[in-house]
């Protein structure tokens, strides 16, 4: 079995894990993977947790610095393509919620590197960062 072949099961452990801390924290339900329309003619969209009101709405990323601490680009063009469909998002909270990564290379962990090279995109979205070892998010910002 090779280690990529484990990902699925890791990125759905991860989003698992962030719905419940939302629920949590937000005191209601909240649905994974749960359709929402956006676009002009709208068009349902999956997104990863959504409150049971659809008042706030998140996309996780379960991705880490590589092994030799080099930024993984293709993950970081997916998790642009699900700040864009965030974007159309209009009477909503919308999150990007990235794992907490840190490399002994790098002075920044892989949450606050996207939102510093990636915040022009982001618009009213926010970036926040879970630690899925200790159940702790923080908010990504200047």
């Amino acid at each position: 079995m090779s280690a990529n072949s484990q990902n699925p099961q890791k990125g759905r452990d991860f989003e698992i894990a962030v719905k419940r801390w939302f629920e949590n924290h937000y005191s209601m339900p909240f649905d994974n993977n749960k359709p929402f329309e956006i676009g002009n003619p709208s068009k349902p969209h999956r997104f990863d947790v959504v409150s049971y009101d659809n008042s706030i709405v998140a996309e996780c990323k379960c991705i880490t610095w590589t092994e030799t601490g080099n930024m993984p680009s293709a993950k970081i063009g997916f998790t642009n393509e699900a700040v864009f469909y965030l974007s159309f998002i209009q009477n909503a909270k919308t999150f990007i919620v990235i794992k907490k990564s840190v490399h002994a290379k790098k002075s920044e962990t892989l949450a606050e590197y996207y939102y510093r090279t990636n915040r022009h995109l982001l618009g009213n979205t926010k970036v926040l960062e879970y630690d899925d070892e200790l159940s702790v998010m923080r908010t990504i910002e200047d």
